[in-house]
């Protein structure tokens, strides 16, 4: 599997007249080398890769385990005296043009390549990730399995005076509870905090005076679920109490938003035809505004995969495709200020014949 990833890379060289590339990104790291307790915050690990060699560069901590679990690259151990540039050394006289990952480089780092190569290409390697293989999926449908029983439970411990941070932290324990991690902290709103698209949990507690009491509270439920470092992301809108005239109607707006920009989707798969998310994006935000609401504040939908948010991104801005081995999600949501917002999102597989749901909690109006 790995070797086939790294393959992959080197036919990106070749196809964009590079001689090597240093990759710096985190999960594109852990995607080539199956090794995932680098930092995505520290600077811990790098993979140089060329034609003839490939190595994964890291400290003496990681040392040892890399020697066991990453086969597949030479280890080189910095530190002690000993830096990354003595590999540029080694091999700059055979590398013409590198390649950089563009949005994931600090100055520092950029000045140190530079001495050494000055034919640089900035280059996104973001794409790298997009189309998911059969072992992804799984990994990514069983993060989606605990996220459906993490929904049902919360459900259960709605009740007056539960704050939003309170639910938080049951939502946690839980899906810790399952073997798994949360793959972002959760977004819990309740009543008019739900019209702030990403809230920040905070103490709000549920609770009759929270709303206007002459209309159900609106409960926003975003959260995921990492099983073997691939996510899920979810969100779900209930309701506490009997939800007035308009926010039912919302919500079915929302719900009926979703459904068009699959219908969309599906359709372009059935005609054979290429799918632009920017056409996806604009099927459901069309229909949102049709009904007379405000347009989406965000974009329709992202991939998702070792990180939360990674391509493609279905949005109005991108000029991207969907195409078959894709994960992502689609997610419009309506929100008023001083009255709330709805949001509905669920994960899909882009397959042969048509779109998969891996989401699988009911989007049915729950009244609590």
């Amino acid at each position: 599997m790995f070797y086939k990833r790294l393959k992959h890379i080197k036919e990106t060289l070749k196809k964009e007249k590079l001689d090597a590339v240093f990759l710096s990104n985190a999960s594109n790291i852990t995607y080539l080398s199956g090794y995932s307790n680098f930092s995505k915050d520290e600077r811990e690990a790098y993979i140089f890769l060329g034609p003839d060699f490939g190595y994964i560069i890291t400290d003496g901590r990681y040392s040892e385990a890399i020697k066991k679990e990453v086969p597949h690259l030479k280890l080189f151990e910095r530190g002690g005296g000993k830096s990354t540039e003595e590999l540029f050394k080694k091999h700059k006289s055979k590398i013409k043009s590198l390649g950089i990952e563009e949005d994931n480089l600090t100055v520092s780092e950029h000045k140190v390549i530079k001495k050494h190569f000055k034919n640089i290409k900035h280059i996104g390697f973001s794409n790298l990730r997009s189309i998911k293989d059969k072992e992804e999926v799984e990994k990514i449908k069983k993060a989606c399995e605990i996220g459906d029983l993490a929904f049902k439970y919360i459900l259960k411990k709605l009740k007056v005076g539960v704050s939003e941070k309170e639910i938080a932290q049951i939502l946690k324990r839980f899906i810790e509870g399952n073997n798994a991690e949360i793959s972002f902290p959760a977004i819990v709103a309740f009543g008019k905090n739900s019209s702030v698209p990403h809230h920040q949990t905070g103490k709000t507690i549920l609770g009759p005076e929270s709303s206007s009491g002459r209309e159900g509270l609106i409960i926003l439920l975003d959260f995921g679920v990492k099983w073997e470092n691939y996510c899920s992301d979810m969100t779900r809108t209930v309701f506490f109490g009997e939800p007035s005239s308009k926010q039912k109607e919302i919500y079915n707006i929302v719900l009926e938003a979703q459904k068009k920009a699959i219908d969309y989707i599906n359709s372009q798969i059935k005609l054979g035809k290429k799918i632009k998310t920017e056409d996806a994006d604009k099927t459901a935000r069309d229909y949102i505004i049709k009904k007379g609401y405000p347009s989406i504040p965000h974009s329709l939908g992202h991939g998702i995969g070792l990180e939360v948010h990674e391509q493609p991104y279905i949005s109005i801005k991108s000029k991207e495709e969907l195409k078959k081995g894709m994960v992502f999600s689609i997610e419009p949501g309506i929100y008023i200020e001083n009255f709330g917002g709805v949001r509905i999102e669920d994960l899909y597989i882009l397959g042969k014949d048509r779109l998969e749901q891996i989401t699988n909690s009911s989007k049915e109006l729950v009244i609590i």
